[in-house]
């Protein structure tokens, strides 16, 4: 690939990102650096700047993707089903987010500080992933759930949508978390994300 080449630079792109969620697996967001991040790709940690300009503009970059991904698999219920009862919309909306742990993940908690720290070219980029996503709920209600009006879809999305951002801490509990919560006698019962969701989406739908 020549240098500069769209190509080279979709390519290193894609190799950071990857080289961030590699870390994200394992370290917090505060402890990852670009210079740690530089140490798993295969240049230097002046180039990265090349690309983005912070840690947080690779971070959004892959919440970007990931809400990419969540509206592809939206697009596809919608594409390969002619019916569906509100149970099934909830089954399905809750099963792709089942898919999307570190989409949950940076929208809980992280999501602030990714907006604030990034550009804003690379923002309105990630935003209009965030739309599509937008968009790919309410063509799901439109197309399955016939007697919502707009209004009706409206409040759904904007009702399900700052649930999901809270899902996360509460189907994630570190040791120290578990422990603190049994002595402060909380009670606290550790839900999957399929069921949260799934329970979400279904009262919110009457189902």
């Amino acid at each position: 690939m020549p240098k500069g080449s769209p190509e080279l630079t979709n390519a290193r792109k894609e190799e950071i990102i990857s080289a961030c969620k590699t870390l994200y697996k394992d370290m917090s967001f505060k402890d990852i650096t670009i210079m740690k991040i530089a140490d798993y790709t295969t240049f230097s940690r002046a180039s990265i700047y090349n690309y983005f300009e912070t840690k947080e503009e690779i971070f959004l970059a892959i919440l970007q993707k990931e809400y990419e991904l969540w509206v592809d698999d939206l697009t596809k219920t919608i594409d390969e089903n002619e019916a569906m009862t509100k149970d099934d919309v909830a089954r399905s909306l809750a099963s792709s987010l089942e898919k999307r742990r570190l989409l949950l993940k940076l929208m809980s908690m992280n999501h602030y500080d990714l907006e604030e720290n990034s550009r804003e070219e690379r923002l309105c980029e990630f935003k209009v992933a965030y739309g599509s996503s937008l968009r790919a709920v309410d063509n799901l209600l439109k197309k399955f759930c016939t007697e919502m009006d707009d209004l009706a879809r409206e409040e759904f999305i904007y009702s399900f949508f700052p649930f999901i951002y809270g899902i996360y801490p509460y189907t994630v509990v570190t040791d120290k978390q578990r422990k603190a919560m049994e002595q402060a006698d909380v009670g606290f019962v550790e839900y999957p994300i399929y069921k949260l969701a799934y329970t979400c989406a279904r009262k919110l739908l009457g189902a």
